[in-house]
C-alpha cells in the first residue's frame, strides 16, 4: 500500500518513488453567484483547506452570517489575501468591474506555486491577472451556470449546470497542474470538463454572453424572447456576427469545439442573465467587458461593430437611469425641445 505525505502542493508517493502535485488548499476570491457554485462544490472535500479571501466588512459578514447556497449555509474559512499567500489554487470570480481593484489581493495572496484560475466573463480577465503575477500561474477556464441571487442567497440547479471548463492553452495539455485539478473536483461536486481547445471555449462562452445575455437586459425580458421574437433574433444574430468577425480575425477558430460547447446550461423561459439581474438590482453592468471590448477591438482591426455600438450605450444610459440621473420631476423648470446632437463617444 503506497503512503501519501503532503508537503505543500507536491505528494510523494514513497512506494513508487514518484511526485504527484496535489492540490491541499483553495481561496476564492468573490463569493457571489460563481463564487458559491465553487464553494457548493468542494466543500464536501476532505482534507483539503477551502477559504474566501475577503477584508473588513465583508469579511466580517462572511464569517458571522456564512455563505447561503440553495437554502443551506456554507462556511469556508474568511481570509485576508495575506493569511490566504501560499495558496495551491486561486479560483478567482469577481464582476469585471471590481478586478482592477482587487490585483494587489491577487498578488499577496499568490505563492511562487499557486495556480490561479479566473471564472470572469469575457475575454481578456487572465491577460490583466497575468501583468500583476505572471502568466506561468495562469490555467485558463471558464464557468457555465445560471445562478441568481434571491434575498442574501444564490441558487442554481446542480443537475443542469454544465459547470467549469478549463485546460492548458499550449501542450503538454495533460499537464501536473490540470491532473491536480482534475482530481480536486473529481473529489467534489463540481461539473466540469478538460479541454484541449480552452481559449476557443473561452470565445464561444463570450459569444454566448454578448447575443443571449445583452438583448433580453435592453429589453427587460426572460429568455424566452430568442425564441418567441424574431426581431430579438435579429438583434442577437447582428451581436454574433461582429463578434464573429473579430475573433476570426485574431485567429480563433471556434469551429474547432465540441457543438454542446456552443450551447449554456438549461434554463426556463422566465430566466434572466447576469446583465438584466445587475440592471434589476440598479448595480452596473459588465458592459465594458463585453460590447465595449468588442469596440476596441473592432477598432484596432477595422471591423464595425454597429450592433455592439448601439447596446454599449444603451446599457449605459439604464445605468444612468438606475442611478437617477433622469430623475426629474415639476421643479425642473427649465425647458428643453427635441434637436440634433453629434456626440463623439471614445470607448
Amino acid at each position: 500500500m503506497s503512503l501519501l505525505i503532503g508537503v505543500g502542493d507536491l505528494v510523494i508517493n514513497k512506494e513508487y518513488g514518484e511526485n504527484i502535485m496535489q492540490i491541499k488548499s483553495v481561496a476564492i476570491l468573490g463569493a457571489g453567484a460563481v463564487g458559491s457554485y465553487v464553494i457548493w462544490g468542494l466543500n464536501s472535500v476532505k482534507d483539503i483547506k477551502l477559504g474566501v479571501i475577503a477584508e473588513g466588512e465583508r469579511a466580517s459578514r462572511l464569517k458571522k452570517e456564512g455563505c447561503l447556497i440553495n437554502d443551506e449555509v456554507y462556511r469556508p474559512e474568511v481570509w485576508t489575501p495575506q493569511e490566504a499567500h501560499g495558496v495551491d489554487l486561486l479560483i478567482v470570480s469577481l464582476k469585471y468591474g471590481a478586478l482592477h481593484a482587487a490585483l494587489d489581493s491577487i498578488k499577496a495572496a499568490v505563492g511562487e506555486n499557486t495556480i490561479v484560475m479566473s471564472l470572469m466573463n469575457g475575454v481578456d480577465s487572465e491577460d490583466i491577472i497575468a501583468e500583476k503575477i505572471g502568466m506561468s500561474h495562469i490555467v485558463y477556464s471558464l464557468i457555465k451556470v445560471a445562478s441568481h441571487k434571491e434575498g442574501s442567497g444564490y441558487y442554481f440547479n446542480p443537475e443542469t449546470t454544465i459547470g467549469i471548463i478549463f485546460g492548458e492553452a499550449d501542450e503538454p495539455y495533460q499537464s501536473e497542474r490540470i491532473q491536480a485539478i482534475d482530481a480536486l473536483f473529481g473529489a467534489g461536486r463540481i461539473n466540469y470538463r478538460i479541454t484541449e481547445h480552452i481559449k476557443e471555449e473561452i470565445w464561444s462562452k463570450f459569444r454566448l454572453n454578448v447575443s443571449n445575455n445583452l438583448p433580453q437586459a435592453v429589453l427587460g425580458a426572460g429568455v424566452g424572447c430568442y425564441t418567441d421574437s424574431e426581431h430579438m433574433k435579429a438583434i442577437s444574430n447582428g451581436l454574433r456576427n461582429e463578434l464573429e468577425a473579430i475573433a476570426k480575425a485574431k485567429g480563433i477558430d471556434m469551429s474547432v469545439i465540441e457543438k454542446t460547447s456552443t450551447r449554456g446550461s438549461a434554463v426556463p423561459p422566465t430566466a434572466r442573465y447576469s446583465t438584466l439581474q445587475d440592471i434589476d438590482a440598479k448595480r452596473h453592468t459588465e458592459i465594458d467587458m463585453f460590447s465595449g471590448a468588442l469596440m476596441r477591438m473592432g477598432k484596432e482591426l477595422g471591423i464595425p461593430t454597429p450592433y455592439n455600438e448601439y447596446t454599449y450605450h444603451i446599457i449605459k444610459a439604464i445605468e444612468e437611469k438606475n442611478d437617477g440621473l433622469f430623475d426629474y420631476d415639476e421643479n425642473n423648470r427649465e425647458l428643453t425641445y427635441s434637436k440634433y446632437n453629434y456626440i463623439n463617444v471614445a470607448v
